[in-house]
């Protein structure tokens, strides 16, 4: 759109009076320090014959994916590193909410429904809101955290906590070498790990991992937040609509124009002097950049007025044109109810989604790196949204991690079996996992939009 800023108008069945502006402060604290960094042994007890699963990030994404891998793969060592307390994000957020629709292939191979499902099936009993959200019956999001963890056990993931990888690299034999560090005590972990999973959220940390394996970075910026105003005046009535906006039940309608540098008569005149200039061009591929809209929003207009978009401009009558400048002047939009603002904040950036393959979660610049969660450039809604994106990712990593996992060591025992019919049936066995993941990989090709 424009690049001055739409101009909101709120109208209720009450007198309209200013009403407060949320404000949120956040501050970092940091202590300084020489440290000594000393080398100790063993990361945990592993077989040479076994290969490693290293997961960074003990959220919902990383420990979903830690807990599908190792289900796959029962004899691939998995291990999940976490600086602070595992699934704390679910914890302090009071959620997974799911059951929303969303785009994109990840989402379709593990649905909310699927989301759902496997956490009924695992003992959580949910209940769905009127509005389509989804709880625990409990209300407790520590059902969800306790359902995790235990079946993290019970498979036997390893979590380790107060830990940090810092740095990452790739050795000759095209396995991840890892420095782990311990804040609290001087030391440092070397691991080498056959496989990893990224899912350290919205943070440095994971942002750092993926350019030092070759991956470039969105830079992380809020899409969503409040302006603070240097108007000692305009501070002094905050609130003074919060009465009046809790009598009208918080219903009304809102008026949004969304191009408020350009009077309504000229964005007539733009209409029309487009349609007589590109007569001959579909409506919908086909619209005004002086309006500076992109073709998403443009289609909402055209659906919200009603209008094909694969007729051509020629058949587009003056007054729907003039019901379609009416529309960006002065849209109106129905109000139904107040939300929770404190849980819902949006973030853009992370890892480009051109670089993984959504099919398998897998990077397609390093093989089997793989990413899940908010370090992708996933850009949505705390809560329901980035919930399900952590669920269908992490689910899909993890399965694409644990058939490769299982491939590679059918494959060993190939090479260790012989000749004969035992070896003879570990090859068509280890040719038929090869099939699952090459399906699973290919699905780029059939699913990868490359959007969520």
């Amino acid at each position: 759109m424009s690049s001055a800023f739409p101009r909101f108008i709120l109208h209720f069945g009450v007198s309209s009076k200013p009403s407060t502006i949320p404000r949120n402060n956040v501050f970092f604290l940091f202590s300084l320090k020489k440290r000594r960094y000393t080398a100790i042994t063993p990361f945990l007890s592993q077989k040479s014959s076994e290969e490693l699963l290293v997961v960074v990030g003990g959220g919902a994404a990383g420990v979903y994916g830690a807990i599908r891998a190792k289900t796959i793969a029962p004899n691939l060592n998995v291990v999940v590193i976490e600086k602070g307390t595992p699934l704390s994000k679910i914890l302090a957020e009071h959620y997974p909410r799911g059951n929303k629709e969303l785009k994109g292939s990840f989402f379709r191979m593990h649905s909310p429904k699927d989301t759902m499902s496997w956490f009924s099936d695992h003992g959580v009993e949910l209940k769905t809101e009127d509005d389509g959200r989804v709880f625990p019956v409990s209300n407790r999001s520590s059902s969800v955290v306790d359902c995790l963890l235990s079946e993290a056990k019970q498979r036997g993931v390893s979590l380790q906590t107060g830990k940090v990888v810092t740095t990452a690299s790739v050795t000759a034999d095209g396995k991840f070498h890892l420095k782990i560090e311990k804040r609290t005590i001087d030391y440092v972990e070397f691991v080498k790990a056959d496989y990893l999973l990224v899912a350290s959220g919205s943070v440095k940390q994971g942002y750092s991992l993926a350019t030092q394996l070759g991956h470039s970075i969105v830079e992380p910026v809020p899409s969503l937040f409040t302006f603070k105003i240097d108007d000692p005046q305009l501070a002094e009535l905050a609130g003074l609509g919060a009465r009046d906006l809790f009598s009208s039940d918080y219903k009304g309608i809102l008026y949004v124009d969304f191009i408020p540098d350009i009077h309504i008569e000229d964005v007539k005149s733009i209409l029309i002097a487009h349609k007589n200039q590109f007569a001959k061009q579909k409506v919908l591929n086909s619209f005004p950049s002086e309006i500076g809209l992109v073709k998403r929003f443009w289609k909402y207009l055209l659906d919200r007025e009603g209008l094909n978009g694969d007729i051509l401009w020629a058949s587009v009558s003056n007054n729907a044109i003039l019901s379609v400048a009416s529309q960006l002047k002065h849209c109106s939009f129905r109000v139904k109810g107040k939300g929770q603002f404190k849980d819902e904040f949006v973030t853009a950036g992370g890892i480009p989604l051109s670089e993984i393959t959504l099919g398998t979660m897998e990077s397609r610049i390093r093989s089997n790196l793989f990413f899940a969660g908010e370090v992708l450039n996933v850009d949505g809604v705390t809560g329901g949204f980035n919930f399900q994106n952590a669920w269908s990712g992490g689910y899909i990593a993890g399965m694409s991690i644990g058939n490769l996992a299982v491939t590679a060591r059918l494959n060993e025992e190939v090479q260790c079996s012989g000749v004969g019919d035992m070896a003879e049936g570990v090859v068509v066995v280890g040719w038929l996992a090869n099939a699952v993941v090459e399906v699973t990989r290919k699905r780029e090709g059939v699913e990868d939009g490359n959007h969520a």
